[in-house]
């Protein structure tokens, strides 16, 4: 009976162990409580972030009548300083280092004067490039036309892969070269092996592959960034809720995946050089109800994650345990 009622026990322990928020081995992220220092700076719908690794910078892009539209805060969490001059509607924002300094691309989906572009700004709010036609939607005929362009990620070299289509006409993926010429497109509107339905967010590895979060079918898509071939999808992860941001840890071991409409954050198995295969998810990290979590971004220094979330109007930091 004892050895019964033991199995029993055993049973439960595993069951539990299943049902835990963190799934996978030991926790792998806290949150860090004390971020930011003074969290009454978020005063709109916080959309977006980027860290500047390099400079100990976060960027928080925010949208709403009459508030700043970028937040520039320390990685310790102190409050530097705003800017909001020809930002309308921020989407996406990256933050761009080179040798001889850095500067942050904002992509813009407002529907004035400012909107439907990608945008170059120094790390005070100096608008140095703008592409696209401000104000203007474009049609998928004219790679620089964007419609409601989602995020972009550039490369050391400046080159720049911009994912076009947050529920405009345009679901593209572009890569242009460091003067801004296209150097190949691929994507429409459609569930085909390559096409988009809102593609959301894009990311690259460390061996030469593009990960595009390809939000509402459901999946992630990988291309060779060299030729834009497609290389694979992921889907077996996302029968909940599709992927809002692709980002990779530090050490590239894992993608980490914001999912919306379930409040929650996945770590994903990168998969080395080779196959794509699908998705195996190592563990999730469930944020409360209503948070909803846009996009992320990766301190490529410190591993730490920041999580931007329109529910909760907060940026939110993780740090690996």
């Amino acid at each position: 009976e004892f050895e019964y009622y033991v199995f029993i026990l055993y049973s439960q322990v595993l069951k539990a162990e299943h049902f835990s928020p963190w799934t996978g081995e030991q926790q792998m992220y806290k949150l860090d409580i004390g971020w930011p220092k003074s969290p009454e700076y978020f005063t709109g719908q916080t959309f977006c972030v980027a860290v500047d690794s390099l400079h100990g910078l976060v960027y928080v892009g925010q949208r709403g009548d009459n508030v700043p539209k970028v937040l520039v805060f320390s990685e310790e969490g102190y409050f530097l300083h705003s800017w909001n001059d020809t930002v309308e509607m921020p989407h996406g924002i990256f933050v761009w280092n080179t040798a001889i300094g850095s500067s942050v691309w904002i992509t813009d989906v407002g529907t004035g004067k400012y909107g439907h572009t990608v945008k170059q700004y120094s790390p005070l709010g100096k608008l140095m490039q703008v592409l696209g036609t401000p104000g203007n939607a474009g049609s998928s005929l004219i790679p620089l036309q964007f419609d409601r362009p989602a995020e972009l990620f550039v490369e050391e070299t400046g080159e720049i892969y911009v994912v076009d289509g947050d529920g405009g006409m345009n679901n593209r993926l572009i890569k242009l070269s460091d003067d801004y010429k296209e150097i190949w497109l691929t994507g429409t509107n459609g569930s085909g092996i390559g096409q988009f339905r809102i593609p959301h967010s894009v990311t690259l590895d460390a061996y030469g592959r593009v990960w595009v979060a390809d939000r509402d079918n459901k999946r992630i898509q990988v291309f060779d960034k060299a030729t834009g071939e497609w290389l694979g999808s992921w889907s077996g992860c996302f029968s909940e809720d599709g992927p809002y941001s692709v980002r990779f840890t530090a050490d590239y071991k894992y993608l980490i995946v914001a999912q919306l409409n379930i409040n929650r954050l996945a770590i994903l198995a990168a998969p080395p050089v080779g196959s794509i295969g699908d998705c195996a998810m190592v563990q999730s990290v469930q944020l409360a109800n209503e948070t909803k979590p846009h996009l992320v971004d990766v301190d490529m220094r410190s591993g730490a994650v920041y999580v931007a979330e329109i529910g909760a109007q907060q940026v939110q930091k993780y740090i690996p345990l």
